[in-house]
């Protein structure tokens, strides 16, 4: 007997009913809100962690961050190549269950060490989880809501961070450091029950994995950031850091050599060769550098320079999500209305001086601090969607999940990688201004490269120190906004080289 036609308007194979759809997407935006979220919430837990029974030094600082974010980018395109391999549910639910994991490791730490080890787990569970989240859900929508859900998944990734933020803070401000860790546990295992109850299974695929790759691209970008994060503590020309760039330039070759020869590569180096794609990505890169070096810097500016709880900080950045809230929705229209790379430039320029404007009001009032706040937004809310919507353009459509995971790849590296440039040049200015401001408080040749280590060793010359902070923040941040500036121009300019050659190919 031949199978019987499905009624009109019913869900394709594999899609949910409309009611379950949405169920599903209530579920696997939660779960994105969950591990976007949490690479903003750990900078909230910075000063409780700085001046707990750890002891991290201002390089540990930076790694307890960063470590969790680069194994999150590294392994985001291999882990969506396991879930079409070996089911994208069953990849969903493991990387809840290693989050969930890695979150108990890292709360019950009594060491630097393994709480290092506790937030590699969790990147690991992260990058399983992004990727399939979104697999999920596009397998259990039918294609005329598709978009929509699309969307709302999309919105939700993006404000994830000012979530994680406000959440952040509050888990914070009720206990200890642990208490957030402890608090990701129980929420990843209701996402995974979730999951297990509403998400339906999808067909498999075929796709290969390449673990070579995944290796080989993850060692060089660990070294590449143990030689910015350690510059300042073993110094630019030591062994150590010289070693840690070598290294990372000579994986990194390995990586693209390697990617050459292989049928299925997990991530082609020649679509680099696209310059519409390669700025796009570089775009997306330096937006996620500016504002997760922002995130970083200004968790610990606002507790130590202002004064503030760390439930007040967490909510001290939600100026940020007013365009994103009421914005979002027009920047389709200004780009199709005045291009790309218009909506860009705006974009860029507008962020750069947003974060100089930053800069120069840390010490100010905070409601003049609010306004920059909204201005750096405003760039934001302009450039996501434009670059995201550069980067799905710059490739075919049968390309789009090599497109989704560049996106998600440059996101999280850009993210790793303001961590680490805007951390380390905020330690490095600290320790050039400390001396000057509090001179005679500390030996000589000893100089802290933390606040809480400074405050620890010295209590009766706090101002002096905040003092020392805020204008290590205040370079920290023109540099940040020198960055976003030059590298907004490099992308428009290669955009509209592109543009340009585009149209002598066809004419």
């Amino acid at each position: 007997m031949s199978p019987r036609p499905p009624a009109p308007g019913a869900a394709p194979s594999g899609a949910a009913p409309a009611g379950g759809a949405r169920n599903v997407l209530a579920c696997v935006c939660l779960c994105t809100v969950l591990v976007v979220g949490f690479v903003a919430a750990v900078n909230l837990a910075i000063p409780p962690l700085a001046a707990g029974s750890l002891h991290p030094s201002s390089a540990q600082l930076l790694w307890i961050v960063d470590s969790y974010v680069v194994l999150f980018a590294c392994l985001v395109i291999p882990a969506g190549a396991l879930g079409d391999r070996v089911g994208r549910k069953g990849v969903l639910l493991g990387g809840l269950l290693v989050l969930a994991a890695g979150a108990v490791v890292s709360a019950a730490a009594g060491g630097v060490g393994v709480l290092l080890v506790g937030r590699a787990v969790t990147g690991i569970g992260a990058a399983c989880v992004l990727p399939n989240a979104l697999a999920v859900l596009l397998h259990a929508t039918e294609p005329a809501r598709r978009s929509r859900a699309i969307a709302v998944w999309a919105a939700m990734s993006g404000l994830g961070g000012m979530i994680g933020n406000v959440g952040g803070g509050a888990v914070l401000g009720a206990g200890s450091w642990r208490l957030l860790f402890a608090a990701v546990a129980p929420l990843a295992l209701l996402c995974a029950l979730w999951v297990a109850v509403a998400a339906p299974r999808s067909p498999r695929g075929r796709r290969d994995l390449d673990l070579r790759a995944a290796v080989l691209l993850t060692l060089a970008t660990l070294a590449l950031l143990l030689g910015i994060i350690q510059g300042p503590e073993q110094g630019w020309g030591s062994a150590v850091v010289l070693g840690a760039f070598g290294c990372s330039l000579v994986l990194y070759g390995l990586w693209a050599a390697g990617e050459l020869r292989v049928r299925q590569p997990l991530l082609d180096p020649r679509l680099f060769a696209v310059p519409a794609l390669r700025a796009a990505c570089l775009g997306m890169l330096v937006v996620f550098f500016g504002m997760f070096g922002f995130f970083f810097l200004n968790a610990s500016l606002m507790q130590y320079g202002r004064g503030y709880s760390v439930l007040r900080t967490g909510l001290a950045v939600l100026p940020m999500t007013v365009p994103l809230l009421a914005g979002t929705r027009y920047v389709p229209a200004l780009v199709a209305r005045f291009g790309d790379r218009s909506v860009l430039a705006a974009s860029f320029t507008v962020t750069g001086l947003g974060l100089l404007g930053l800069a120069a009001t840390v010490g100010a009032g905070y409601a003049a601090y609010a306004v920059w706040l909204v201005v750096v937004g405003t760039g934001v809310t302009l450039a996501l969607p434009a670059l995201t919507a550069a980067i799905a353009g710059a490739l075919p459509r049968e390309q789009a999940g090599v497109a989704g995971g560049l996106q998600a790849t440059t996101r999280e590296f850009g993210s790793a990688l303001g961590v680490a440039v805007i951390g380390t040049v905020l330690t490095g200015r600290f320790v050039h201004e400390l001396p000057g401001r509090a001179p005679g408080a500390f030996a000589p040749g000893h100089t802290p490269s933390s606040v809480a280590e400074a405050l620890a060793v010295a209590p009766g010359r706090h101002r002096a120190i905040v003092a020392a902070y805020t204008a290590s923040a205040q370079t920290a941040l023109q540099v940040a906004a020198v960055v976003v500036l030059a590298a907004g121009t490099l992308v428009v300019a290669e955009l509209s080289w592109a543009a340009r050659r585009a149209r002598r190919a066809v004419g």
